[in-house]
């Protein structure tokens, strides 16, 4: 693995896989959140949104956030290129 790689966080090794599903376990928990509800409200947030513009469905990153203060529900929702836009509109 270069460390461009590392940079940018590619190739992670299954110890870091395994502490980010712990710290997702664990935010869930804290959070009260029954389990399949985050991948329910992705799935309605990717309805409503892709009615109105044109996003990478396969991107779409939804994910629960917490601070010892509050619980984030954070989305990062890339929008489509123009390519992909005129795909979608039936263009091209």
């Amino acid at each position: 693995m270069s460390w461009l790689d590392r940079l940018l966080g590619k190739n992670e090794t299954s110890g870091q896989k395994a502490k980010q599903r712990l710290q997702m376990v664990l935010i869930h928990d804290r959070a009260d959140l029954p389990p399949g509800l985050l991948e329910i409200i992705k799935d309605d947030i990717i309805e409503v949104i892709a009615r109105h513009t044109a996003i990478d469905r396969d991107k779409v990153v939804v994910h629960l956030d917490s601070t010892t203060q509050e619980n984030r529900l954070v989305a990062e929702i890339p929008l489509a290129t123009a390519r992909v836009r005129a795909k979608v509109a039936g263009r091209g």
